[in-house]
């Protein structure tokens, strides 16, 4: 191993360079990962990969969390993604004593706080509910027992431009296949959008093209580990609005609820169009605990207070890795503020340590 501060360091956001000697066939997807990295350190609280983003408590509320300590459960890439929740959603989900019985997701998209809940045994059970027919094609395949059939699919494929365009021009002729049409989509298009509109990759990340989000390895290899805990997993194709009141007597209950946004949805999603009134009354009078995310306005301000929900703010970073703030809403987020006496308590000892060893 040697070390370089010359040649690449303008390339490079983290500083010096460090030449490492590795297999050519590795060679595209380490450099793709180290600038993924690297686009991502602005802003972001950077941290030893021994010292991970665990619980809310590790979080500074006022930092957007470093998602590559996260792990990564979803094939999807999905606008408005909730990676960056994880360790709040295990903050959450350990106050709940006993144990929450079933967390249901009625808004499930890329699905990752359901599949976290699940593969951290965080709760008993996990329903995951999505209405969109072809996000749940994929659910529908991975849980169905076709998971195999997908990886091996999305592992041999060649993506080429003129295969693309072949494959999301089709109608799919079978359930599965419209799952490989979506993930494909999902991976090609621009912000992994797909609603009606959403044109392909261009230029990419380093001049990749659409080829910026496709890695076949690891996508496989995320669908394979679902497919391995499908037993703690209940997808439904179907209204989120029904099931939440189909569990709302259940007081063991825990409902995850990530609407589409009031701003952004009609871009982003299919089906955008919900009524957040409704929303907030009926969980409002569910059994159960609940924990919302939304985007931080007036209105929902508003709403929440209405119905008699605590909020939070939340920073985060969007796609275009601007710091902005979301609300967490939730009928008591005193496990939240607990997190954030922690965390102080710890700094402050931290700094008694270091003044007592100089």
């Amino acid at each position: 191993m040697a070390r370089s501060s010359t040649s690449f360091r303008p390339k490079w956001k983290a500083g010096n360079t460090t030449v490492i000697r590795i297999p050519e066939r590795l060679a595209t997807e380490v450099l793709r990962y180290a600038h993924e990295l690297d686009c991502k350190s602005d802003g972001y609280e950077l941290r030893d990969s021994s010292q991970p983003y665990r619980t809310a408590e590790d979080v500074d509320q006022t930092k957007p969390v470093n998602v590559a300590s996260v792990p990564q459960r979803s094939p999807f890439r999905y606008p408005g993604g909730k990676t960056w929740l994880v360790p709040y959603i295990r903050s959450w989900l350990a106050s709940k004593l006993p144990r929450a019985g079933i967390m249901i997701e009625p808004f499930a998209g890329g699905a990752i706080v359901g599949l976290t809940a699940g593969f951290e045994d965080l709760v008993g059970h996990v329903v995951l509910v999505e209405r969109d027919v072809n996000v749940a094609s994929v659910w529908h395949t991975v849980f169905g027992g076709q998971a195999h059939w997908l990886a091996e699919q999305i592992l041999h494929f060649d993506l080429t431009r003129q295969n693309v365009l072949n494959v999301l021009r089709a109608e799919p002729s079978s359930q599965r296949e419209r799952a490989l049409s979506v993930i494909l989509r999902n991976r090609v298009q621009r912000g992994g959008i797909m609603a009606p509109g959403a044109g392909l990759v261009k230029t990419g990340e380093n001049g990749r093209g659409i080829n910026s989000r496709w890695y076949p390895e690891t996508l496989a290899r995320r669908i394979q580990e679902i497919a391995t805990t499908r037993k703690r997993f209940t997808f439904i194709e179907g209204d989120g609005f029904e099931i939440i009141r189909r569990y709302a007597d259940d007081e063991r209950a825990a409902f995850f609820v990530d609407p589409p946004y009031t701003i952004a949805a009609k871009r982003l999603y299919p089906h955008w169009q919900i009524d957040h009134r409704t929303l907030f009354e009926l969980l409002r009078s569910v059994r159960g605990d609940v924990l919302l995310t939304y985007d931080n306005t007036r209105e929902i301000l508003d709403l929440a207070s209405e119905f008699g929900f605590e909020t939070q703010s939340i920073a985060m970073k969007n796609t275009h890795h601007a710091k902005v703030t979301e609300l967490l809403i939730g009928k008591d987020l005193s496990w939240l503020r607990d997190a954030a006496i922690g965390r102080e308590a710890r700094s402050q000892n931290s700094q008694v340590t270091l003044a007592n060893h100089p």
